[in-house]
């Protein structure tokens, strides 16, 4: 009896706990775009800071800021790296450069595994366009091209990289990867100016935007997958 009495006047003369604010109230959440302004994935990071904040308990400002190079390996490896853990920074990088890492590549600097993953903004399908002027009308003709046309890529953990090698070492075509482009919007610009062929990325990027939607209409673009 009286260890349950000791208990309960413990219980009552415990000081209340004084109400805290939210950790984020007052705050800004950075986040990091791994790619060049108006392209897909810096769509949906623009979005996404938009709204967010209205679901986080303090309303916290989100701004977004583009960090492009290497398809997102400058951005993974900033918020790896550089950023500090304390909740305030956001990586919205490309999905697909968890490659990189495996594939050994010297830029690296980030461990796939030990980001903490909040969620995916997209569940892609893909496409690869060509040029309608050129003379591959189908997979079948390029793979019968004696001069492999040229795609563009931002890096080698990207589909505009990994498409093309898919494509080759299942079906036997010729592709010539142009890699080192900023972003998506400079690969479509080099396929305007014919310094490139072809492109694969997502389905998604291709009806979203400019210059997509001038190239359906003037038939510049065909689709051979």
């Amino acid at each position: 009896m009286k260890r349950h009495l000791f208990v309960l006047m413990w219980l009552f003369f415990t000081p209340p706990a004084w109400a805290q604010a939210p950790f984020y109230e007052g705050k800004t959440i950075t986040v990091i775009a791994g790619v060049s302004a108006g392209s897909a994935y810096d769509l949906y990071a623009r979005l996404m800071a938009q709204f967010m904040g209205k679901h986080i308990a303090g309303n916290p400002s989100f701004v977004v800021q583009n960090m492009t190079g290497a398809g997102s390996i400058i951005g993974a490896n900033y918020v790896y790296n550089v950023s500090k853990p304390d909740g305030l920074t956001i990586g919205a990088i490309q999905p697909s450069i968890y490659f990189n890492q495996l594939m050994k590549q010297k830029e690296v600097r980030y461990d796939w595994a030990k980001f903490g993953w909040i969620g995916s903004s997209d569940k892609s399908d893909y496409l690869l366009y060509m040029r309608a002027d050129l003379p591959y009308k189908t997979l079948a003709d390029v793979r019968k091209a004696k001069e492999a046309p040229k795609c563009g890529s931002t890096g080698a953990g990207t589909s505009g990289s990994y498409m093309p090698k898919l494509l080759e070492e299942t079906l036997g075509t010729k592709f010539a990867i142009v890699a080192g482009y900023q972003g998506g919007g400079e690969i479509d610009l080099a396929v305007e100016r014919g310094e490139l062929h072809c492109r694969a990325f997502t389905v998604q990027a291709y009806h979203s935007r400019e210059p997509y939607f001038t190239w359906r209409k003037n038939g510049f673009a065909r689709i051979l997958m």
